[in-house]
C-alpha cells in the first residue's frame, strides 16, 4: 500500500471503499453514456430530423442511417453500454450482490443509464 505522500505532493491521499470506487466509475459512465447518447441522437436527425430516439434503437428501418460517421458514433454508445454492464457483473463479484447494486443504483438514480437500449445494439443488422 502506498503511503499517504507517496505521490511527492506531501498531501495525503484518499482512501476509498471499492463501494465508493465503483459508484464513482457508474456516475462517470453514466455520464459518459448520457453525452454520448446525446451524440448520437442529434447526429441522427441532422441525417433524418423526424427521427425520434425510439427509432433510433431499430436503425435498420431508416435507409438514411446508414451513414459511416453515425454507425461510428453509435458504436462508441454500444461500446459504453458494454463497459457498463461488464463492470456491474464485476461489481457483482467483488461486492456481492447487495453492495454492488447499491453502488450501481446510487449513480443511476435520477437518469436512465440503468435502462439499456432495447432490442441490442445497431452494428451489423
Amino acid at each position: 500500500m502506498r503511503s499517504p505522500d507517496a505521490a511527492g505532493s506531501g498531501a495525503p491521499q484518499a482512501v476509498h471503499s471499492p463501494a465508493e470506487l465503483f459508484h464513482r466509475v457508474f456516475e462517470l459512465l453514466a455520464a459518459m453514456e448520457e453525452a454520448q447518447r446525446v451524440k448520437v441522437i442529434d447526429l441522427a436527425r441532422r441525417l433524418i430530423p423526424t427521427l425520434t430516439a425510439e427509432d433510433i434503437r431499430n436503425p435498420h428501418d431508416f435507409p438514411g442511417l446508414d451513414d459511416p460517421d453515425w454507425h461510428f458514433e453509435d458504436g462508441q454508445l454500444a461500446g459504453i453500454e458494454a463497459v457498463r454492464f461488464a463492470l456491474r457483473g464485476l461489481a457483482s463479484d467483488v461486492l456481492g450482490d447487495g453492495e454492488g447494486r447499491e453502488a450501481r443504483e446510487r449513480s443511476e438514480i435520477g437518469g436512465q443509464p440503468g435502462a439499456s437500449r432495447e432490442g441490442g445494439g445497431t452494428q451489423g443488422e
